[in-house]
């Protein structure tokens, strides 16, 4: 077993036997003369965007107004809504947040969404010879693991949307995959859960061989992490944003149960995921750093674990999602620190919607700047 390192700030616990077996492809480049990519999220941004909650989801409002109030003091952020009435809401939420609804920074633009999630609706903007392209891979609500009522349609038309406002080519990808699921070192590989790709509901028929010659030809990049598993109660099938995450070209942040978490010794449950993750993460040649899941928050009668790993990072910050337990809460944001020195770290309680299947990372989609075309990312 290959060793994994552990940075945080409680006991180091022993890893518990995987009880999953994963793999990963390690390719050659789909064309040696291509400069195909996408960006990592901690390069420099031209923008992030988020689709504001309508009537359904309204309990998700103070938390957009925070994480609109933050965002807009460091970069621009476009806001979708879907109606007049939606952008006077969300005016008043920010001022009420003790936000500026008229920044400059903040862009509005009346758009149709069916849901506040646009990090799964939304583009995947990929660079290729010096230009930047928006894939718009196919959404249909999760394989609508929400319910057969569930409406995408307009979340769907998103990422066409998105590339006449910013003015950038789109490109459609007949595939069903949310931007969650996908993980970027910006230079050669995708970490990705084969349990969403792969879901029948998504793509019937659908093998690992050609998702991996797929994600290769769509992303330009050589190597191919899957994991595997859901987390239990995920029901987007275990997008890869809550399990694991790169923090640079070669390390990777996967989460561990630990302390008074739930899942800690579920040996058929999400620890068993994760530490098999770690195993197949760091098996691939990447250095893993395992983020600690130690405490609990209850919401309307639910308990769920601390798990702060669905951040986002932009211009000089890094958002992530809070529980109201200020010591768990302060803890993570002590260890986001280090994971992204020189940024500042923010915690946003967001239980509404993480007791809906997410967090700040899970409602926004950044949009690489310009400058990262010719960007050069040497692995460390």
């Amino acid at each position: 077993m290959l060793s994994l390192i552990r940075t945080f700030f409680a006991p180091v616990f022993v890893l518990l036997a995987v009880m999953m077996t994963m793999t990963f492809v390690d390719a050659k480049p789909a064309s040696a003369e291509s400069s195909k990519r996408v960006p990592a999220e901690w390069e420099e941004q031209e923008a992030i965007w988020l689709q504001w909650p309508g009537r359904w989801e309204k309990t998700y409002e103070p938390a957009f107004a925070e994480m609109s109030k933050i965002i807009s003091r460091y970069q621009k952020l476009h806001i979708l809504y879907d109606s007049p009435a939606i952008m006077n809401d969300a005016r008043a939420a920010i001022a009420r947040a003790g936000g500026n609804p008229d920044n400059a920074n903040l862009i509005w633009h009346e758009v149709g969404s069916d849901s506040a999630w646009m990090r799964d609706n939304g583009p995947v903007y990929v660079i290729e010879d010096g230009a930047m392209t928006i894939q718009n891979w196919e959404f249909d609500a999760w394989g609508g693991a929400f319910g057969a009522d569930i409406p995408f349609g307009k979340d769907n038309r998103v990422p066409q949307v998105v590339g006449e406002i910013a003015d950038i080519p789109v490109e459609h990808v007949d595939i069903v995959h949310e931007r969650g699921n996908l993980e970027f070192n910006g230079v050669d590989t995708v970490m990705l859960n084969w349990s969403v790709i792969g879901d029948s509901r998504r793509n019937r028929g659908y093998t690992r061989e050609e998702a991996e010659a797929d994600l290769m030809e769509q992303f330009g990049v050589s190597k191919v992490v899957f994991i595997e598993g859901v987390p239990k109660g995920d029901l987007t099938n275990g997008h890869i944003d809550g399990i694991a995450r790169f923090i640079s070209p070669t390390t990777v942040v996967v989460a561990d149960c630990t302390g008074q978490s739930q899942c800690l010794g579920n040996a058929n449950g999400n620890d068993a995921i994760f530490d098999a993750a770690a195993e197949t993460i760091a098996a691939a040649g990447f250095t893993v750093i395992r983020e600690p899941i130690e405490a609990t928050a209850r919401y309307q009668g639910q308990t769920f674990d601390t798990n702060y790993m669905n951040w986002l990072v932009g211009n000089g910050f890094v958002i992530t999602v809070g529980f109201g337990n200020a010591e768990a809460d302060a803890a993570a944001k002590a260890r986001i620190e280090t994971y992204f020195p020189g940024r500042d770290v923010y915690v946003i309680e967001m239980l509404a919607s993480w007791a809906a299947g997410g967090g700040v990372h899970c409602h926004t989609n950044d949009q690489p700047a310009l400058s990262t075309i010719n960007a050069s990312m040497p692995l460390e």
